[in-house]
């Protein structure tokens, strides 16, 4: 599974260069996977439809179009996926991921990609990973608060057997003779013992490489993650950790012994006060600048749109799963609302939200019913 990083969405917000393709689609992880590249390709004809309604000739759209036609003739891919599948396209810009969350289905043209449903996975509901590891095996697992999936991890040594040979240290390791691999090899089990080193040295070596390559991978990323291993391995660890959002609370017993659903149901209890804590905060001042009248928030979205546009908002709350069409002429601070999807519109809640991130302001996609003022958006100003 390729996920999506902080980064990446920092990317997609950027102004790319003509028309830009957004595709969300729900995924069969397992069972009718048959369905997976059905679905998609209704929504790809979808999106050629609104090419053509922009101009497109079948000569350009079957040029644009091909970085996507090439995948899709891919029948494992179609297999192997996760709930959800986000795939963005633009001149000089191609990007797909499988992510553990059911999107709604939709298919988006605009001048800009379509993030917001792309937003419930970095905060509130959203990731949060697992490190799974023991003498034997490294994991990393990736999970929302519905979902959960392993990762691989280019760099991570198979186990600390491995780390010791790579290192030259091969007397630690006694081989046991009982237990053949598959190769025919001897299973490698390690004490701990060794002309000049002591069993945390070789421990702390074998975490120094583990801790590079997850730096590696996740280095930008601002989301929970919870260390999962036995009692004494887990503030060895911690030693030698390089990722600040490590969170001090773990989930101890050998992972080996915890199916992945299990990791996940006990990761989960730890990180969901984080998660919440914030947002938290946030609507309860929300809702009592409301009940101020204070003007230092709105639930109006004609007045949230500029705002958002010339970077007055601090804090966002929109609804997540509903669109909201019209066009926002910035030269004039002219906007005009339609009830339907016309052409050349765009999702003005996913709108405001592209450019409150673009601004630096923090974003909360909540379900309607949770927008404070029974609103579908709402804002905090900076000013």
């Amino acid at each position: 599974m390729n996920i999506i990083t902080r980064e990446d969405i920092q990317n997609l917000l950027k102004k790319q260069e003509g028309i830009c393709v957004s595709l969300y689609a729900p995924m069969e992880k397992s069972g009718d996977t048959q369905q997976n590249p059905i679905r998609f390709k209704n929504l790809l004809s979808i999106a050629e439809k609104h090419l053509i309604d922009q101009g497109f000739r079948e000569n350009e759209l079957k040029d644009f179009l091909s970085p996507i036609k090439k995948f899709q003739q891919d029948s494992l891919f179609w297999e192997h996926q996760s709930d959800g599948l986000a795939v963005f396209l633009s001149k000089n810009c191609f990007h797909y991921y499988r992510q553990p969350y059911r999107f709604k289905e939709l298919a988006l043209v605009a001048d800009h990609f379509h993030i917001k449903p792309l937003l419930p996975l970095l905060v509130g509901d959203g990731r949060f990973f697992i490190l799974a590891i023991s003498q034997n095996s490294i994991k990393l697992i990736q999970g929302t608060r519905y979902s959960v999936n392993e990762i691989d991890l280019e760099g991570v040594p198979e186990g600390l057997a491995s780390v010791i040979r790579q290192e030259g240290m091969e007397k630690l390791l006694q081989f046991h003779t009982g237990t053949p691999t598959t190769r025919g090899d001897r299973s490698a089990i390690f004490f701990g013992h060794g002309a000049g080193y002591n069993t945390k040295e070789i421990i702390q070596r074998y975490f120094q490489i583990v801790n590079k390559s997850l730096h590696d991978f996740i280095r930008n990323e601002k989301i929970p993650l919870v260390l999962a291993s036995v009692d004494y391995l887990l503030p060895i660890y911690r030693e030698v950790n390089t990722y600040p959002y490590l969170l001090e609370e773990g989930i101890e017993g050998n992972p080996e012994n915890l199916t992945k659903d299990k990791l996940h149901e006990k990761a989960w209890k730890i990180v969901e006060p984080i998660f919440y804590k914030a947002q938290r905060e946030a609507l309860e001042k929300c809702e009592a600048y409301l009940q101020k009248a204070d003007k230092t928030v709105s639930i109006n979205i004609e007045d949230i749109i500029p705002a958002a546009y010339h970077g007055r908002i601090d804090t966002l709350f929109v609804a997540i799963g509903i669109e909201k069409w019209g066009r926002f002429d910035p030269d004039n601070n002219q906007i005009i609302i339609h009830e339907k999807n016309e052409l050349g519109d765009t999702d003005l809640l996913d709108f405001c939200a592209n450019q409150v991130l673009r601004h630096s302001g923090s974003v909360f996609a909540l379900k309607t019913d949770a927008i404070p003022g029974n609103s579908i958006i709402a804002a905090i100003y900076r000013y």
